[in-house]
């Protein structure tokens, strides 16, 4: 087992030693697949997923210190023709310091209640899922039963639910698998009109506060995608990394 405090030169270097060695075993149960890119690009998007029946700690960390995400019971990678728009993004959470923008976002919600807790489907985390996806993402198949079911939940990694209360009412939920020396943003969705507490900023804030508070060294953040608005404003968190050529590299200081 490694050392969580290797250099992170070092730490990367085994990263991509012990990835070579995994993808031997899971490449030939990779199925590629095409659809219309679902982050909104007039392109098509190609990409490559395994299913699993279950995936060990140490595992998942390579996965993810190898630019794969997660949906369900599945890892992924993008592998499109003529675009490399996503690139997955990630913080050593140790040298974070938040920008005046980022300040204000934590002043405005200290009112809010933080909690983590085992991931919940409830009635009130569906309606609150429902009305998010339905007022940003309107799509007829787009609700939060099939959300849950089948990208949330799943066999293979520890995934929990941070909640965001006023009181008793539900604001948001961010959905997170955790790691020994990981943290995961799958996905957070929230209240749309309580737009001006920005709380997209105010939940990576917290997850980096949780990351600090049980000594995780990464946070991975998804996809940062320069062309669409949703996923562009993950780059203000510096300074972050880039998984650019299957490697990280220094996105903004």
């Amino acid at each position: 087992m490694r050392n969580p405090s290797l250099p992170e030169q070092e730490y990367d270097e085994w990263c991509r030693c012990q990835f070579a060695m995994l993808r031997q075993k899971i490449e030939p149960y990779a199925v590629e697949m095409t659809m219309p890119c679902p982050y909104g690009l007039p392109r098509t998007a190609r990409f490559a997923q395994a299913l699993f029946e279950r995936l060990t700690d140490r595992q998942l960390e390579i996965l993810f210190a190898a630019g794969y995400r997660r949906n369900g019971n599945s890892f992924y990678t993008m592998r499109c023709w003529d675009c490399r728009a996503c690139l997955p993004i990630r913080l050593r959470v140790d040298r974070f310091r938040p920008n005046r923008s980022q300040r204000r976002a934590l002043r405005r919600n200290q009112d809010l209640c933080v909690s983590l807790d085992e991931l919940q489907l409830d009635l009130d985390h569906l309606e609150l899922c429902d009305l998010f996806l339905q007022t940003r993402y309107p799509r007829e198949q787009n609700r939060a039963h099939g959300y849950y079911g089948e990208f949330f939940c799943n066999n293979i990694a520890d995934t929990r639910q941070l909640q965001f209360r006023l009181g008793e009412r539900l604001l948001g939920s961010s959905i997170i698998d955790i790691g020994r020396n990981f943290m995961n943003a799958v996905y957070f969705y929230f209240d749309p009109n309580e737009a001006r507490r920005s709380l997209g900023v105010f939940n990576i804030l917290s997850l980096i506060d949780l990351c600090q508070r049980d000594g995780i060294d990464y946070l991975y953040l998804g996809y940062y995608i320069a062309e669409t608005r949703a996923m562009r404003y993950k780059a203000a968190f510096r300074p972050h990394q880039l998984f650019v050529d299957e490697r990280w590299v220094d996105g903004g200081e």
